[in-house]
């Protein structure tokens, strides 16, 4: 398996596992199809899991803690704090004061049954607080030998400049994809300058840019359902745009996923993209990407293909989207 460097240091594979999905907001759950897929991903060489307190909530951490006992030292471990969330399900808000930095911190090490966290990301910014303070506790927590490295999610670029002085960010996580392309417009360009490595959520579109994109969406529990870009006619319309997608994998004798994959992994040694998955089948579509190789002629086909222009819908339903770009 290729390894990439985030930031200062933090060797990981060169494609990740986003495990926010074995737990919540896209359908039933399987525990034991997601343990195996973690399983399979270790021994396929894929070490970066991704999870975050929220995925539940607070259910995933303790999947991934159970998935990785034994094989702690097999694993760059990553998880989040900052979208606090009741244990009722209920959404409380985004949290950055420092007091909740150190005790999210606390309760996501005893889930995930670890003594430190490889990846700590703020989720979400606290526009209510100021990002020093809390990146000022969040340096404490790697002092105290808590957590490695710390990253933040869904930056502005103002934003990582001001953490990165206080600590230097390892990574940046916003989403990233052929149909999601706002981190060209500056963020990517500051996380460079910076020396911050980029990791792409979300790089298959939340499942719409693959080949299965109009039957493996909705049901109960898929939040997709309510999604802008999932809607209406701005389904029909962003279907479209798969089926440019789909020409081009015929050729190159490959799945839409991994032809949208590979794009992202060709954004540069920088990029790690975390598909998310519960099933062992999509894992092994998802992993098979890393050998598809793009031309610079591909990649601007693919570009031409999806431009950012038609795509239809906000990322988020209005009260997300105002989350973002913190």
């Amino acid at each position: 398996m290729e390894r990439r460097t985030l930031g200062r240091g933090l060797e990981v594979s060169a494609e990740g596992l986003g495990c926010m999905g074995m737990s919540e907001f896209y359908g039933e759950s399987d525990d034991t199809e997601s343990l195996a897929t973690i399983h399979e991903a270790l021994e396929r060489g894929v070490n970066f899991l991704d999870t975050a307190d929220m995925y539940g909530p607070f259910t995933n951490e303790r999947l991934v803690g159970r998935a990785i006992k034994g094989r702690r030292d097999e694993v760059v471990l990553a998880t989040k704090f900052g979208n606090q969330r009741g244990d009722d399900g209920s959404f409380l808000g985004i949290n950055g004061k420092p007091e909740y930095v150190r005790a999210a911190c606390d309760a996501s090490l005893k889930r995930l049954d670890v003594d430190v966290i490889d990846l700590y990301y703020q989720h979400r910014v606290d526009r209510s607080v100021p990002i020093e303070e809390t990146w000022g506790a969040l340096k404490l927590l790697v002092e105290a030998g808590k957590v490695r490295h710390l990253g933040i999610s869904e930056a502005s670029s103002a934003t990582i400049e001001r953490a990165n002085a206080v600590h230097p960010v390892t990574a940046l996580q916003s989403e990233y994809s052929l149909w999601s392309r706002e981190p060209e417009d500056g963020v990517l360009a500051t996380c460079r300058r910076l020396g911050v490595g980029f990791v792409a959520y979300s790089p298959l579109g939340r499942g719409f840019l693959t080949n299965e994109a109009a039957t493996r969406l909705g049901g109960e529990g898929d939040f997709r359902s309510h999604h802008p870009r999932f809607s209406g006619d701005a389904f029909e319309r962003n279907l479209a745009l798969v089926k440019n997608l789909e020409a081009i994998a015929a050729f190159k004798n490959v799945t839409v996923a991994q032809l949208s994959l590979a794009w992202v992994l060709s954004r540069g040694d920088d990029v790690v993209p975390i598909p998310g998955t519960k099933r062992r089948r999509w894992l092994h579509e998802n992993i098979a990407a890393l050998d598809v190789d793009l031309s610079s002629s591909d990649v601007a086909a693919l570009e031409a293909a999806v431009p950012r222009e038609a795509v239809v819908g906000d990322r988020y339903q209005p009260a997300g989207m105002g989350n973002l770009n913190g």
